[in-house]
């Protein structure tokens, strides 16, 4: 596949692009990364220290792409991390040259707005853009726990919450809806979710939970799952789940980055066992 991968980048770590792009080449899969910020690294070092693309500086690159032709053998879209709504008009703008050059094109958008214990950690009008104007125009989705509930705005604290909010979501566009970092009540203690639903069924994956909390996980998931879903849902998730768990078990406790080098067989090849259970 010809991937074209807008988001944020950083010259040491993984996050955005940087933690994107080397996992789908590991895969076979061509990349056009096209970076909206180019940092010194994530936030988790301390403040963030390098140049925010404009929004015109990113439509000059991607009016160089269009008019080679790369935008017409583009299969997927994947975008990410948004700084302002102005930047959101490019992702939007992107995704429409390349649908009217490659209609079988598809989008898939990681909502990065927040999570528990952090709240929301976007610009104001962020949260509200991804609901109102990227919901109803993507095809994949994949936001965690928290984000869910925001976008689906109702409780998700059990997995039939989860289930429905998912559900609403997908009446409002996205066919495929992947939540990642599912806490639900029937979960084991010690335990997190992955649950995917498609037109094709509903399926989740539980793995342990491991004390790792560092960037570029999200950004990482949302590649993967991209890269395996032509195989279909429920293998897209169990391969995604499967490596990015071998990605955090390689991670040390307290790590400001993930183990990417360290566990980059565990991309190429996903680890076996992992079950998925179907919901339906």
């Amino acid at each position: 596949m010809r991937i074209l991968s807008i988001q944020s980048r950083v010259a040491f770590g993984y996050a955005g692009n940087s933690a994107a792009v080397f996992p789908l080449q590991r895969l076979g899969h061509e990349v056009v990364a096209v970076d909206t910020v180019h940092f010194a690294h994530h936030t988790g070092h301390g403040p963030a220290r390098g140049p925010l693309h404009t929004p015109a500086e990113v439509t000059e690159v991607l009016d160089g792409l269009e008019a080679v032709g790369v935008l017409g053998g583009v299969d997927a879209v994947l975008t990410g991390y948004v700084g302002d709504p102005a930047s959101g008009a490019v992702v939007l703008d992107a995704v429409a040259r390349v649908r009217a050059a490659s209609p079988h094109a598809t989008w898939t958008c990681d909502p990065v707005m927040g999570d528990y214990g952090r709240g929301m950690f976007v610009r104001t009008g962020i949260p509200e853009w991804f609901r109102d104007e990227v919901v109803p125009h993507t095809d994949v989705l994949t936001p965690n726990h928290y984000e869910l509930g925001f976008l689906a705005g109702r409780p998700v604290d059990t997995l039939a919450q989860v289930r429905d909010a998912v559900d609403v979501l997908r009446e409002r566009g996205p066919r495929t809806v992947l939540v990642t970092s599912v806490l639900h009540d029937a979960l084991p203690a010690g335990t997190v979710a992955t649950l995917v639903v498609a037109d094709e069924g509903a399926w989740v994956v539980s793995t342990p939970l491991l004390d790792v909390t560092t960037a570029g996980t999200g950004d990482l998931t949302a590649a993967l799952f991209t890269a395996h879903l032509p195989a279909g849902p429920e293998a897209a998730l169990v391969r995604t789940v499967a490596s990015v768990h071998a990605v955090l078990a390689a991670t040390q406790p307290g790590a400001k980055e993930i183990a990417l080098l360290a566990a980059q067989d565990a991309i190429a090849s996903p680890p076996d066992g992992l079950l998925a259970e179907r919901l339906r």
